[in-house]
């Protein structure tokens, strides 16, 4: 991969992360029992992490996020999809081909 193709995908990541747009939301019934004002603080600390390194990112493309909420190990996690659902995107920086799907789990759900 290159680096226009990781850059293309770290921006699309990016801005699901932080916007919402660009793809799908969903949590685990663990994230929904928290409440919905946790999961309204969730989403903007997700929208705000910017704690990458090479041991949770090794690809540079933003897609994993791991950190403490109220004591609570949390993670996130963008996987890349066709646009049908069934199958890996054949190309994840292409959104023409790509439905992005960002989970938010407890990290002991995972």
């Amino acid at each position: 991969m290159s680096i226009t193709d990781t850059d293309r995908i770290r921006t699309l990541n990016d801005q699901l992360r932080r916007q919402l747009r660009g793809g799908k939301a969903v949590m685990t019934p663990g994230v929904a029992a928290l409440g919905s004002e946790a999961v309204q603080r969730l989403v903007q600390t997700i929208a705000i992490f910017e704690d990458f390194s090479t041991a949770n990112d090794p690809h540079g493309e933003h897609d994993f996020g791991a950190f403490e909420f109220d004591g609570t190990p949390v993670i996130f996690k963008i996987d890349y999809y066709d646009k049908d659902m069934n199958f890996h995107s054949p190309d994840p920086g292409d959104p023409a081909v790509t439905e992005r799907v960002i989970t938010l789990m407890l990290a002991e759900e995972y």
